[in-house]
């Protein structure tokens, strides 16, 4: 069970950063590039944010129930 919640974790982790960094770093390109998705899903800062401390939160507490 731990292997299967480190490497959900670690994917969650990793899709977080990347929304983060392009959100931060590359909002012009995905704006330019990806037209239709973004008028649906535009780049927004604060929810990028929001979501990247979720998953350090939940990853902080299943490392304290011993699952990470």
């Amino acid at each position: 069970m731990s292997m299967f919640a480190d490497v959900i974790f670690f994917l969650l982790l990793i899709d977080s950063l990347s929304a983060n960094f392009l959100v931060w770093f590359g909002a012009d390109w995905y704006l330019h590039h990806f037209r239709l998705i973004s008028r649906f899903f535009p780049p927004a800062r604060g929810w990028a944010l929001y979501y990247l401390l979720l998953v350090l939160w939940i990853g902080w507490l299943t490392h304290l129930a011993g699952f990470l």
